[in-house]
């Protein structure tokens, strides 16, 4: 019973953390992923889109939870750029966002590396 206990209230928690708008979130560290994956299936592949291999000239982005097709628009320093979730990742822990290059280039150099980029979900 302790157990059905505990999963139900970390479920409420998880729940409740995922569900809070991007704007009550504090901003989040965002990289990118380039020609390596370039023509590699991404993991909303199975809905036979557009996105369903990876391209780094799209405005695309990965995150670990949002729905397939949700639109962001991602801020830095007055620069935004609006990406399409694709993919799941990123897969480094204090990351929350993977920006294609394209996406990532829009707000800075890719020599940067990782940004910390406040996320507004569109739709």
């Amino acid at each position: 019973m302790k157990i059905l206990a505990t999963i139900i209230s970390c479920l409420i928690v998880f729940s409740w953390i995922v569900s809070r708008p991007y704007a009550e979130q504090p901003e989040v560290i965002a990289s990118y992923y380039g020609e390596r994956y370039r023509n590699k299936p991404t993991a909303s592949h199975y809905k036979n889109w557009k996105y369903s291999y990876f391209n780094p000239d799209h405005l695309t982005a990965a995150h670990k939870t949002l729905p397939f097709g949700t639109k962001l628009k991602v801020s830095y320093k007055g620069k935004s750029v609006i990406v399409v979730i694709t993919d799941r990742g990123p897969f480094v822990r204090g990351r929350t966002l993977d920006l294609s290059k394209a996406a990532f280039e829009k707000l800075e150099n890719c020599r940067v590396g990782i940004l910390k980029v406040k996320v507004e979900v569109i739709k």
